[in-house]
């Protein structure tokens, strides 16, 4: 498994032309390893036609600011993207991150694009508070949001199915006055 230190750049930006085959391959390929973490209760055969559409959009129109690229070393290694929950104006933004090579998982690449992607969103948007939902399986991210400072805000028992297992789904929230990009408060 490759080794990427701690002084490897890692930055988000908006999307080039050149990362939409990296990104068309990842999203259309159904037994890509992230899907087993991302929302795995969501089968794989029914999101993959919408993961296509919203490649061939992302193919006609310009970068938004609410999605960027996960860059590290001039590679597209993922996306994160941003939501304002309605209603709009009241300073509630959801988050969302994925990575999407395995060989990139387990060097805290995720937890620096999540620092960066909240420092983002406190800086461009009015939030006041942020949120990130996954499921109680993927304790790696659940992992890398207490560590940026996130506190479990909801957690919703045995409410998602994967491979005939009832798993949680989990709640995570950030409010703006706990946040410092440089360093996240400290957290049980």
């Amino acid at each position: 498994m490759p080794s990427f230190p701690l002084t490897q750049a890692v930055t988000l930006r908006g999307r080039r032309p050149r990362d939409l085959p990296v990104l068309r391959r990842w999203l259309a390929d159904a037994d890509a390893e992230w899907r087993r973490w991302d929302a795995p209760y969501f089968h794989a055969a029914a999101t993959t036609a919408s993961l296509l559409a919203y490649v061939e959009r992302l193919e006609r129109t310009p970068t938004r600011s609410d999605e960027r690229v996960i860059d590290v070393d001039g590679e597209c290694v993922g996306m994160v993207n941003r939501s304002q929950e309605e209603p709009a104006g009241g300073g509630w933004w959801d988050l969302g991150i994925l990575i999407y090579d395995p060989a990139h998982w387990g060097h805290g690449i995720g937890t620096r694009a999540l620092r960066l992607w909240v420092t983002a969103t406190f800086d461009e948007t009015d939030a006041h508070v942020l949120t990130f939902t996954t499921w109680g399986g993927n304790e790696r991210m659940i992992h890398a949001a207490r560590r940026l400072g996130f506190l479990e805000a909801a957690r919703i028992r045995e409410a998602r199915l994967v491979d005939g297992v009832r798993y949680d789904s989990v709640r995570l929230d950030l409010l703006r006055r706990e946040w410092t990009s440089a360093e996240p408060p400290a957290r049980p």
